[in-house]
């Protein structure tokens, strides 16, 4: 089976990184056919041609990833997922695959989002033979602000680093096994679980 997956960053970024890795655990021996698009003006205007490729390429699903609140916003347009939702279906109807299996996960804030679900993964990460850390539970990761910024302040309080997406985002899910029911807790990631394992 292949999967298409669409994406805001840009190749090789903590997005892709983390949603192929996930997926892989979910789906073992999937074929995932990526494609990023840099950010998500280009996402927005362009998914709807890329996902009709990806679906003519023999993909039996597309997922379209973005994030809510990115680490580089569009300055002229304030978030908001109904608008994005809409400019994307508009999109995917314009291509020609309105009916087609495509399927919108907007995570919400940050990826990040789905990092802070799984606390024991990140005190894992940043904790050392010497200093053990403990980074506090959180809830519900999707209500949570500034994800990104909690998980520089994880790392400037553990180890005095600076957290870097694409450098550390894998890494900490790689942590140990993927504890599913944590990162459930996340809203967004149950969207993208639902609709990858189908």
């Amino acid at each position: 089976m292949k999967i298409g997956l669409i994406f805001e960053c840009g190749p090789q970024g903590a997005d892709q990184q983390v949603c192929e890795y996930l997926a892989g655990k979910l789906r073992p021996g999937v074929t995932l056919v990526p494609r990023t698009l840099d950010n998500k003006a280009n996402l927005l205007a362009s998914a709807g041609l890329v996902a009709a490729d990806l679906l003519a390429d023999g993909c039996e699903r597309v997922l379209i990833v973005w994030d809510l609140r990115p680490a580089w916003p569009d300055k002229t347009h304030k978030p908001c997922r109904r608008n994005e939702r809409v400019a994307l279906l508009d999109g995917l109807a314009k291509a020609g695959v309105g009916g087609a299996p495509v399927f919108l996960v907007c995570i919400e804030q940050e990826l990040e989002s789905w990092l802070l679900a799984d606390e024991a993964k990140i005190s894992a990460y940043l904790s050392t033979a010497a200093h053990a850390y403990k980074a506090a539970r959180t809830a519900k990761p999707d209500r949570s602000q500034q994800p990104k910024a909690r998980m520089m302040r994880h790392f400037k309080a553990a180890r005095n680093w600076h957290y870097e997406d694409r450098v550390h985002a894998l890494k900490i899910l790689k942590e140990g096994e993927p504890d599913w029911r944590k990162l459930r807790r996340s809203e967004s990631f149950a969207r993208f679980e639902a609709k990858l394992t189908g």
